[in-house]
């Protein structure tokens, strides 16, 4: 098999294997995983606000928070990311989607971490919900990566971007990241 088949190969088989997650067969099963999420985006929050001095005020502000507790990210050479979640307004869970990103070249390993946006202003927010065959960061909407300055409070800088977008993993916030190419979509729940 030459280097071409099998990035294709691995390709199709971690875009079919991402496909299967997130379908539900019957209305019980639904709202259990419903609850599920729901429990993981509390857990998520209380983790970030614990975490990230500022965090809890700068989601006061915000029009939407989608926020995905556990994005599970792997591979060996291709490798891909997915994650499932909720959007929220006003504290309640108003809608459930699901993340996935695919990547090419060096990389081996897993590990799992809670992705967070926070729509800080009622258009960026809308264009988020109109989005009919889903949305992608970086060309349906700019995230700024939330970034903690020498105090370690959020730095004013990249919370005042119409999006906010921020990564937790057990050992904390982190930095450096780019949202670019992350696809969400609406969870079929």
């Amino acid at each position: 098999m030459n280097r071409r088949t099998f990035f294709s190969v691995s390709a199709i088989a971690l875009a079919s294997s991402l496909a299967a997650c997130g379908t539900t067969s019957n209305p019980t099963e639904a709202a259990n995983k419903r609850n599920e999420i729901d429990d993981g985006v509390d857990g998520a929050l209380k983790k970030l606000y614990s975490s990230t001095p500022g965090a809890q005020a700068q989601a006061g502000n915000a029009k939407g928070i989608l926020v995905f507790p556990s994005v599970f990210a792997a591979g060996v050479v291709v490798g891909g990311e997915y994650g499932e979640g909720a959007l929220r307004e006003r504290g309640t869970s108003v809608g459930y989607y699901k993340t996935s990103t695919a990547s090419f070249g060096l990389q081996i390993g897993a590990q799992s971490k809670a992705v967070i946006l926070m729509f800080m202003t009622q258009d960026a927010l809308d264009k988020f919900r109109t989005t009919d065959k889903g949305w992608t960061a970086g060309v349906d909407g700019s995230v700024a990566v939330a970034k903690t300055g020498a105090n370690g409070s959020l730095d004013t800088a990249t919370t005042s971007s119409p999006i906010v977008g921020f990564v937790v993993t057990n050992s904390g916030l982190m930095a450096n990241l780019s949202f670019e190419g992350t696809k969400v979509s609406k969870l079929d729940i």
